[in-house]
């Protein structure tokens, strides 16, 4: 139990009724007198919304929806989700939304001295030097900067755990672990005739249709290199991944002296979510637990060259930088629609993004607004040319 005089923390959770939302939902009333649900705003799924607002009755919430409340008491905030971020008594935000409609919010967070627990990627991948700058004007050391930015990923909350109590100018490399996908081992000529159903069928995690996609193709695992580079601000030459299928080394560091730390545990991420929440404390989780002896074996292999042609694209194209980052997000997203929408087979998406990025990639890091119009424009013009409905 938490100390008596101890004030709940106030939390607003920007993307309710998606996965992440719903457990860091379940993690906050598993620890009942430590959280205060102070905000809460969803893009869909208004029936699961409402019934939220109706259970954490302090929230004040937010949907772009434009619909009235279905509650009796109006709990609808004006100005979206930076003003959600920013409530009086919310000091944390849990970023689990979608795409980088959050990166305003994430900033706006920031720069007011809330804490954020990141589990979105595309934050990073879209506007890591932002965000990056945000954190230099904010001062500390490596340690502060990942308290006010916490990743909840499980590899970068593995690789957060391990870094804890050392120097970051220690670390050799950072080694992210992958599973593998539904597609591990198989030739990339075999792949033509994937379905999205199999590419759906992930052998570890339970996650979102885009999420799953990206990890059949390796795409997720390379935005994570891209959020390594701006969470522990090491250069992509110390930055890897190697094949990990199952899923229990969640990631790795390896240290000047030759030493590795890993942070182990059964796939649930209910345990990153609850080490963002506590930190720097390590309370009792509702998350899967396991002893070693049930693991089994513990495989790892490398990253073959040319295994996985879209994580390859995205690697190069991020470490090229400039504005490569919002090319590559907007157009993994209307790849993945469009093959999901039979519009183009699996190997298709790699080649999308690497036309989109040959097309409209330059050297220029992009402020907010220019993030925002050529994530527009780069989407709007694949969209038609791949015949996507509803790529956005």
């Amino acid at each position: 139990m938490p100390d008596a005089d101890a004030r709940p923390i106030g939390v607003a959770i920007l993307g309710s009724t998606g996965s992440i939302g719903r457990q860091t939902l379940e993690v906050i009333d598993s620890l009942p007198g430590r959280f205060d649900v102070r905000g809460l705003a969803a893009g869909h799924a208004a029936g699961a919304f409402d019934a939220q607002l109706a259970r954490y009755t302090s929230a004040r919430a937010w949907s772009p929806e434009s619909r009235p409340p279905t509650m009796a008491r109006d709990r609808w905030s004006e100005g979206g989700l930076e003003a959600l971020a920013t409530l009086d008594g919310v000091e944390l935000v849990v970023v689990a939304t979608t795409g980088m409609a959050a990166l305003p919010a994430v900033l706006a967070a920031l720069e007011t001295g809330r804490r954020v627990a990141l589990a979105n990627k595309e934050t990073l991948v879209t506007g890591g030097h932002l965000v990056a700058a945000t954190l230099d004007r904010l001062g500390g050391d490596r340690l502060d900067r990942l308290d006010r930015l916490r990743p909840v990923d499980s590899e970068h909350s593995a690789i957060w755990q391990c870094l804890v109590g050392e120097r970051i100018e220690d670390v050799t490399r950072l080694v992210l672990t992958a599973s593998g996908g539904p597609f591990r081992g198989r030739p990339v000529a075999a792949t033509t005739s994937v379905t999205p159903q199999e590419a759906l069928a992930h052998p570890t995690w339970q996650m979102g249709p885009k999420v799953t996609i990206d990890s059949a193709t390796l795409v997720n695992k390379a935005f994570e290199v891209i959020e390594a580079k701006w969470l522990y601000g090491l250069p992509y030459s110390r930055i890897e991944a190697v094949i990990h299928p199952q899923s229990v080394v969640h990631s790795l560091v390896e240290f000047a002296d030759g030493s590795y730390k890993a942070q182990l545990g059964v796939p649930d991420m209910r345990l990153p979510i609850q080490y963002a929440l506590t930190y720097p404390e390590r309370l009792p989780s509702i998350a899967r637990h396991g002893a070693p002896d049930a693991w089994g074996t513990l495989q790892f292999e490398p990253m073959a060259d040319g295994a996985y042609p879209a994580y390859d694209t995205v690697r190069a194209a991020a470490e090229a930088g400039g504005n490569r980052g919002t090319i590559l997000n907007a157009a993994d997203e209307v790849a993945v629609a469009a093959f999901l929408q039979g519009r183009i087979g699996f190997p298709g998406m790699a080649d999308a993004i690497a036309s989109a990025v040959e097309r409209w990639g330059n050297d220029g890091e992009p402020a907010i607004g220019e993030i925002t119009r050529l994530d527009t424009e780069v989407r709007a013009a694949l969209a038609a040319e791949l015949g996507v409905v509803n790529a956005s």
